[in-house]
Formats: structure tokens, C-alpha cells, sequence
């Protein structure tokens, strides 16, 4: 089923959120105000809200480093966010979890992982989880084309597909695991193709197309409320930036051309505006929409900088859950 006009127009506003975030996260990071690493997911706006927007609120998900874009894809607070970002204890982790282990019960974000993979047997068990409590939650697992050659994917897909549990393993496919192409990293460069051998559906899909993936998201979300079981949906996709924000690489993996392609001719979020313009809406409604996502940032931006730091006597606070005695 195609996006309504009104989920067109929230489709975009999201992909504008995150496209701001980032922008806006990169400088903040560039000028020392956000601690750590800072992996940004402009050039992925269009596969992460695509499948996003084919989710329930009370579907879960689990993401990677690359991580900001899922949140605000699901529909997240970005002044809880933001602060996350900058270590304040007003984010959705108090400020422990930082950019790259975010979590947000609020929109079902169980958990991101700086570890290549680590989402995935994550999402496989609260996906049995759903199966055990006979709910009709789905669990999407968001990966890079990296995470596809560790043991944690093929150990998770096999078991969700002997289980049949009600999972989608969506693969962020941007061509490249840091500066390591997948045509040197992949002897089937095709993920799309490794869902056969756990006798699951593969789809691939455009992932600069909203649109397209959306529908792929939504059929493999049906399939799983179903009792159908998982499916592996590689959207190939490409970021735009450096893998992380100030990252040195001593000698190019990419050419310029192949970059500059991207971004003059395959912006997801430019290609989604074109297509809007091409269905009647109103430019002046979406310059709307720009300026209410520049706004939203820059009071995600404010709430944070104004919010205090942790304690330091609170550092072993969280660690461990209350239990009744």
C-alpha cells in the first residue's frame, strides 16, 4: 500500500529533521561541544524513514553507530536527543549513552550499539520475545553492509527464520564498512541474495527512494505481524560525509566524482521534495517545513546547552535494576 498524501508530508518533514540534526550536529561536534565520535546518517534519510514510517508506535528497534537518524525517524524528542548527544543528564540515557548508545523507550529505540552487529541478536530475541507474549509487535533491526559478514547475522537470521519471529533485518547498504568497499569485503556482493540461505524473503530497494522502501518495509512488516516470519531488506543507499565526522583517512577509498554524483543526483531528501512539487504540493508549504525543522533543531540545541552535566557522585547511578526485596 502506497504513503497516503498526509504520511507524504510526514515522511518529509522527518527525512527535514533528520537532514538538520546532522548538519546541525556536525558543526556542534566540530566545535567541541559534542564528546566522543559523531557518525552522520546524511545520505540515509530516505531508507530510514521510509521504513519507519511502515512501523506501529509500538514497534521496536535497534540500530548502529550510525545511529541519530533512527530515533527521529520513529518520531523522537530531538531536545532529549540533542542532549544525549552533549552528555547532559536531560537526554534520553542521562548522558551516559551519548551518540553512539542511544535508547528511547518512548518510540521504541531498545537499544544502538557502537559494536558492528551487535543490534542484531538484539532485535532477534525481543522479536522472540513479541512471538512468546503473542503480541503483533515487530522488531526492525537497522545494519550496515559491514555487520553482514560477522557471526551475529547469520546466527540471528537462521534462528528467526526456524522460528519464524516477527523481524525485519534492514541492511543500510552505503557501499562501504568505513573505507573497505563491499566489492572488496563480499564475495556475493548482492546481501539481498544471503536471505535465501535461511529460506526467508530478500527484498532490495532503492534506498534514496522514500517511497519505494516504505512499501517493501510495509509488506515485510504485514508478513511479520502474519506469523510469516523475517525478512531481509537491503536498501543500498550512500552517505554523503566521512564515516565519522573528522575521521583521517591517509589515502582516498572514494573518488570526489562518485561523492559529488550522490549528492547532486541522488539527495533523498531533494528527490522527495521534487516528487512532492510533482503531486501538487504547495512550495510554500514545504518551505514550511524546512523552517519548522531548522526550528525544532535550534531549540534541541538550545534545551541542551542550557541542561546541566551529570553529577559526577551519580556515575554508578543506572547501573543496575531496582528490584523488590
Amino acid at each position: 500500500m502506497p504513503l497516503t498524501r498526509t504520511q507524504h508530508r510526514e515522511a518529509f518533514r522527518r527525512m527535514l529533521r533528520i537532514r538538520k540534526f546532522e548538519e546541525e550536529g556536525t558543526r556542534l561536534f566540530k566545535a567541541g561541544k559534542i564528546p566522543g565520535a559523531f557518525h552522520a546518517s546524511i545520505g540515509h534519510e530516505g531508507a530510514i524513514v521510509g521504513a519507519c514510517m511502515a512501523l506501529r508506535d509500538a514497534d521496536a528497534v535497534t540500530g548502529t553507530h550510525r545511529s541519530h537518524g533512527h530515533p527521529i525517524g520513529k518520531g523522537a524528542d530531538l531536545r532529549a536527543l540533542m542532549a544525549e548527544l552533549m552528555g547532559k543528564v536531560t537526554g534520553i540515557c542521562k548522558g551516559r549513552g551519548g551518540s553512539m548508545h542511544l535508547a528511547d523507550k518512548s518510540v521504541g529505540i531498545i537499544g544502538e550499539s557502537a559494536i558492528v552487529g551487535g543490534g542484531i541478536p538484539l532485535a532477534t530475541g525481543c522479536a522472540l520475545s513479541a512471538k512468546v507474549r503473542r503480541s503483533d509487535q515487530v522488531t526492525i533491526c537497522f545494519f550496515g553492509d559491514g555487520a553482514v559478514n560477522q557471526g551475529t547475522f547469520h546466527e540471528s537470521l537462521n534462528m528467526a527464520s526456524l522460528w519464524k519471529l516477527p523481524v525485519i533485518y534492514f541492511c543500510e547498504n552505503n557501499g562501504y564498512a568505513i573505507r573497505t568497499s563491499v566489492a572488496r569485503s563480499h564475495a556475493q556482493p548482492d546481501i539481498v541474495k544471503r536471505a535465501d540461505a535461511y529460506g526467508m524473503p530478500g527484498v532490495a530497494v532503492d534506498g534514496q527512494d522514500v517511497c519505494a522502501v516504505y512499501e517493501v518495509a510495509s509488506e515485510a512488516a504485514s508478513r511479520a505481524r502474519s506469523g510469516g516470519g523475517p525478512t531481509l531488506v537491503e536498501a543500498k543507499t550512500y552517505r554523503f560525509d566521512e564515516h565519522n565526522v573528522g575521521l583521517f583517512v591517509p589515502t582516498p577509498y572514494r573518488s570526489q566524482e562518485e561523492v559529488e554524483h550522490y549528492r547532486l543526483n541522488r539527495d533523498p531528501v531533494k528527490l522527495f521534495r521534487d516528487l512532492l512539487l510533482s503531486m501538487g504540493f504547495d512550495e510554500s508549504d514545504l518551505r514550511s517545513l524546512e523552517a519548522e525543522a531548522s526550528s525544532a533543531v535550534d531549540e534541541a540545541i538550545r534545551f541542551a546547552e542550557e541542561s546541566a552535566l551529570p553529577d559526577p557522585a551519580s556515575l554508578c547511578d543506572h547501573l543496575y535494576a531496582a528490584t523488590a526485596r
